[in-house]
């Protein structure tokens, strides 16, 4: 249920005028899982354009609870608030919020959640912090952006949320890499500090965001956190000159 939850919270809705939740999910077999853990024979229904299953459920228990129970709304995806979930269950509330509005980047030492709640994104970092894992917020606009990178902490990472797992989404566990490696074995990439190495790591930086107009995808060439990243921005005047020449062109 844990799961469910956190899964509802990225990719489920409130209808405002019926007594009805719902579920949007690609992957058909996940909301199949989903509907019988619920204990629903409900069928499921497939937008033709977009190839999204939906998955809906007539229940005035279910929608009260949502709402007066854990703070879910019609307009959840601005005002939700992080609910309580014990301890014990939180790393199953986060895979399933992570299977909805997460990722993990081709390459496998870079994760991040996406959001439109400030007040929610603030908190999942409180708690992933808390577990001693290195994370940085951003805010562009509307959404909100988690990120942690680097080999070992992704591995425990991925050690925790899938731990007594039952549901998850299968494209994204078997993104993971060294699955079979143990955490204490692995170590997060230690970059050369000289002049000339960092002033390459920026040079390559500015190469790859040119390219892809992407920081995530140019942290992640590169191999630095957004720590570095804002760091770089806020000391260094040509490095910053030169980014934003770029996203004015």
């Amino acid at each position: 249920m844990a799961y469910i939850l956190g899964f509802f919270i990225a990719d489920g809705f409130i209808s405002n005028d019926f007594q009805t939740i719902g579920f949007a999910q690609k992957e058909k077999y996940i909301l199949e899982q989903i509907r019988d853990e619920l204990g629903s024979n409900q069928p499921l229904y497939q937008n033709k354009q977009t190839g999204v299953y939906m998955l809906y459920l007539n229940s005035k228990v279910m929608k009260n609870d949502l709402m007066e129970i854990h703070g879910v709304t019609p307009n959840k995806s601005l005002d939700i608030k992080f609910p309580y979930v014990p301890e014990v269950y939180l790393n199953h509330f986060i895979r399933g919020y992570f299977d909805g509005d997460g990722n993990i980047y081709s390459r496998g030492y870079l994760v991040s959640f996406v959001g439109g709640s400030l007040d929610f994104m603030t908190v999942l970092e409180h708690h992933l912090k808390a577990r001693g894992f290195d994370v940085y917020l951003t805010k562009k606009e509307k959404h909100i952006r988690l990120y942690m990178s680097g080999r070992k902490t992704i591995k425990e990472f991925y050690d925790w949320i899938y731990h007594d797992k039952g549901l998850y989404l299968k494209r994204k566990f078997e993104a993971f890499p060294d699955k079979n490696m143990d955490a204490e074995t692995l170590q997060n990439a230690k970059l050369k500090r000289t002049k000339q190495a960092v002033a390459a790591r920026k040079k390559a930086f500015i190469d790859e965001y040119r390219k892809s107009y992407c920081v995530h995808q140019a942290c992640e060439t590169v191999g630095i956190t957004l720590g570095t990243y804002f760091r770089w921005l806020k000391q260094d005047k040509q490095f910053s000159e030169e980014f934003y020449q770029i996203k004015k062109e």
